[in-house]
């Protein structure tokens, strides 16, 4: 979708004035001002320290309400059926142009709707730094294919890792730390990364840029092109919290050299620290 068009179509979804939540169509910010969303920008060095919780509202943060908000809810659910029919693993690598096509041959899941595809470019075209990540892109089309011949299917973890470097550096890992790290996430297709960005903002109740400093949206995230999580065997959730940094495995890592943080603390992408994250690209 063209740009001319995407804030065409924003525009015509907003409504003027003051609103709460899912009372009217459009985007709006936590001051409870209706905004066309692309005009919404913030200081990097207020986002940084303003704020320490970073799951906390801010005053200009990008919610999706009304008519945008239910429709996100519906993507989501599309998008839930087609990793079920696609499989857990395989959903990782799938690319936009595949899930449409299982998507309309599937009686169960039916064919994208035009809010569905609309409301996805709306989530791809526009930039990080609105929503308040301010990470650099790097898949630039929506469409971006995984090429299956580049990535290996990890055992026991439903995830991939790319050949080359990335798998290189986990089996390293494994030999060095032995079992008790594991691969926790690994190529994320621009499919995945909507799945997990929509969920986590359905989860907040459309506040996008609170998702984002949680998650990259998509098209911003390296796990597209290379980085890949590790954990603690056993620590569940926890692995994808502060408290990782807190364990023997992560200490370990990070004496072994293995851990160069893309997302510290106090990072000026307006992200959450992740030293779970391993960086490869």
């Amino acid at each position: 979708m063209e740009r001319r068009e995407f804030l065409k179509l924003t525009k015509l979804g907003l409504l003027m004035g003051a609103a709460m939540p899912l009372a009217g169509a459009g985007f709006m910010s936590q001051n409870g001002h209706v905004k066309d969303f692309l005009l919404i920008k913030r200081d990097t060095f207020d986002l940084l320290d303003s704020v320490p919780n970073l799951n906390q509202d801010r005053k200009q943060d990008i919610i999706l309400i009304g008519k945008e908000y239910e429709n996100l809810k519906k993507l989501f659910n599309r998008l839930v059926q087609i990793q079920n029919i696609a499989g857990y693993g395989h959903f990782n690598v799938i690319s936009f142009d595949e899930a449409l096509k299982l998507a309309r041959n599937n009686s169960k899941i039916g064919s994208f709707t035009k809010e569905d595809l609309e409301l996805s470019e709306k989530l791809f075209n526009e930039k990080g730094d609105t929503f308040g990540f301010y990470g650099e892109k790097v898949v630039s089309e929506l469409t971006a294919d995984v090429t299956k011949n580049e990535t290996k299917k990890i055992p026991y973890t439903g995830h991939f890792l790319y050949k080359g470097k990335a798998e290189e550096m986990y089996k390293k890992i494994q030999k060095d730390m032995g079992e008790g790290v594991i691969l926790t996430s690994g190529v994320r297709g621009v499919v995945k990364q909507m799945y997990l960005f929509i969920n986590k903002t359905i989860k907040l109740e459309g506040n996008l840029s609170v998702a984002s400093r949680s998650l990259a949206p998509p098209g911003y995230s390296f796990h597209s092109v290379g980085d890949f999580d590790v954990g603690k065997v056993g620590f569940g959730a926890k692995n994808f919290s502060s408290e990782f940094a807190n364990t023997d495995e992560f200490k370990r890592l990070m004496d072994l050299g293995y851990i160069k943080i893309r997302y510290p603390e106090g990072n000026p992408y307006g992200v959450r620290f992740e030293p779970w994250h391993i960086k490869v690209v």
